[in-house]
């Protein structure tokens, strides 16, 4: 079945076209993603690796405290900060007192900052990834970064206004309905299919993925 039928259904579940059209996600302008600074990418990785397993209003709201307490994210500092400073850190009642997640900001700064060094810029190395290849982008961080496999990613991408779809529980079970998955959602024969999935309903649409991937979990339900 085209992808049609399915922005269909989409759309009468949210109460029409116009309606469903603003609910899409941004997708960063050419050039914009290249243009963040990296302190800004470390900052998001960390906060969707805090979501992770969390309430995500819990760790919004706290991420004023959580920009103070880690000093604004600068990668450069944080991928040589000394041991000392992440103890003070798990005792910091600002942010949510995790460990495993406070020692992520070290290993991901220093994979920021290596990418910079061939790159340019975070940033730069993003823009350059095709969307075509999400599965490649996320196995790359899951190998680099720290805790970066299962969604984070997918929602680190997101946020940033990166192009790729996300494999959420309702994007999973329209995936299945559709036939296209028929792997757990966790492996990379999933990610695989759902990439073909999509690659072929964006030739088909002309739309972004991650609108693709919005309009897929809004055609599940009643």
């Amino acid at each position: 079945m085209g992808f049609s039928k399915i922005y269909q259904w989409a759309a009468d579940r949210k109460g029409g076209e116009a309606a469903m059209k603003a609910m899409m996600p941004r997708v960063a302008e050419p050039g914009e993603l290249a243009a963040i600074p990296d302190d800004r990418y470390l900052s998001e990785i960390t906060r969707c690796i805090f979501k992770a397993g969390f309430v995500w209003r819990v760790i919004d709201n706290k991420w004023p405290d959580f920009e103070a307490a880690f000093e604004g994210f600068v990668p450069l500092y944080w991928q040589q900060v000394p041991p000392d400073i992440l103890e003070d850190l798990a005792a910091d009642e600002r942010i949510v007192r995790n460990m495993q997640k406070i020692r992520t900001v070290p290993d991901n700064a220093r994979m920021i900052v290596d990418v910079a060094h061939e790159y340019g810029s975070f940033g730069q190395f993003l823009e350059q990834w095709p969307a075509e290849d999400e599965v490649g982008l996320l196995l790359w961080l899951k190998k680099n970064g720290a805790r970066l496999g299962g969604n984070s990613a997918q929602y680190f991408l997101r946020r940033m206004g990166w192009d790729g779809f996300i494999l959420s529980n309702d994007v999973v079970t329209a995936l299945r309905r559709e036939e296209v998955l028929d792997a757990s959602p966790s492996s990379q024969k999933a990610l695989k299919q759902a990439q073909q999935a999509f690659n072929d309903w964006h030739k088909e649409t002309g739309l972004p993925y991650s609108h693709l991937s919005r309009i897929l979990s809004f055609s599940v339900g009643d």
